[in-house]
């Protein structure tokens, strides 16, 4: 029997528990419905805030406008996007946390890292790159900062991590006055992502 079999079984369980979640269900307007994308086996985790409508609606992380525009900035498609054994997505929030009353999406909730995000990592153990994604996922793991100041250092964070903006629509304007995301930054997401995921 190959040794991964018993990482998997455990994580099998794992996601069993985090689907039965109910920690915040009353705080939630749609109800639990817990989005991830995992494998003992991913090598590149994405790590996001947490799922807008049409993730939860389809149960598919980075479904939506954000999720082409963050593919478009990696350079890959959805096949290997949603490949679990190389790719794994594990947002902040789990659940569709809403809507702020002045528009924009909730924070994640607060209670849904701290219950279950380091008993995912801990199945996760061949990840060799991070992809910080938005504040929320970027103040988690190395502390309060900005997020665009970090993007623009993202060699600071190499080989581990790699900051980048949320993908929404807000960060065009951003992208349109910092040519370097284009010019430097880009290239250098596909580089680290291509070694991480090489054999």
């Amino acid at each position: 029997m190959p040794p991964h079999d018993t990482t998997d079984s455990q994580l099998a369980t794992l996601l069993h528990q985090i689907r039965a979640c109910t920690a915040c269900a009353q705080s939630l307007p749609l109800g639990p419905r817990p989005v991830l994308h995992v494998s003992p086996r991913a090598r590149l985790l994405i790590a996001s805030q947490a799922p807008g409508t049409k993730v939860h609606e389809t149960g598919i992380s980075f479904n939506d406008a954000s999720g082409d525009r963050l593919r478009a900035w990696l350079g890959m498609d959805r096949d290997l996007f949603y490949d679990t054994e190389k790719v794994a997505i594990v947002p902040m929030g789990l659940c569709y946390p809403g809507v702020l009353p002045q528009g924009g999406d909730r924070p994640p909730r607060p209670e849904c890292a701290p219950l279950w995000r380091q008993r995912i990592l801990d199945h996760l153990p061949n990840i060799r790159l991070t992809l910080l994604v938005g504040s929320y996922a970027q103040n988690h793991i190395l502390g309060k900062g900005k997020v665009f100041e970090r993007v623009e250092q993202f060699a600071r964070y190499l080989p581990t991590y790699f900051p980048l903006p949320h993908p929404s629509w807000r960060t065009g304007m951003w992208e349109r006055r910092t040519p370097a995301f284009g010019e430097i930054i880009i290239p250098a997401l596909r580089r680290e992502v291509a070694r991480a995921l090489q054999d």
